[in-house]
């Protein structure tokens, strides 16, 4: 169970973040839809890879690690249907969430793979 808690802590974040209501929500301006469309994708990234930790960070195991987190933030988007002044988007979820989770993988990859090439 302890090797599954990081995954556990990251999505209670992100069901925290899409609880809130738009109107709870800050603007950053002209950053905005940059600043909400790059957290999906860092906090989808961080999702990924802690539940591949879980799975023991087997290579086998990294494509369901990434369907893990892309099934996560499909059930995100119906529980933000239920949210007032939010509502579900497909596009969240097969653009920003999708590859958020594709590219913490491969990120993780490459950097362990350097890491132990320099080490």
């Amino acid at each position: 169970m302890r090797r599954w808690s990081l995954a556990v802590l990251v999505m209670v974040v992100i069901f925290v973040f899409s609880s809130r209501a738009s109107a709870e929500l800050p603007s950053f301006g002209l950053w905005d839809y940059l600043v909400k469309k790059g957290g999906h994708a860092v906090g989808y990234g961080l999702l990924a890879l802690a539940y591949w930790r879980g799975l023991d960070l087997e290579p086998r195991k990294k494509w369901l690690a990434w369907g893990l987190a892309v099934g996560y933030a499909i059930t995100d988007e119906v529980h933000q249907a239920f949210v007032p002044g939010r509502h579900p988007s497909l596009q969240d979820v097969l653009i920003f969430d999708n590859v958020g989770a594709v590219v913490g993988l491969i990120l993780w990859e490459r950097i362990v793979q350097t890491l132990r090439r320099l080490l």
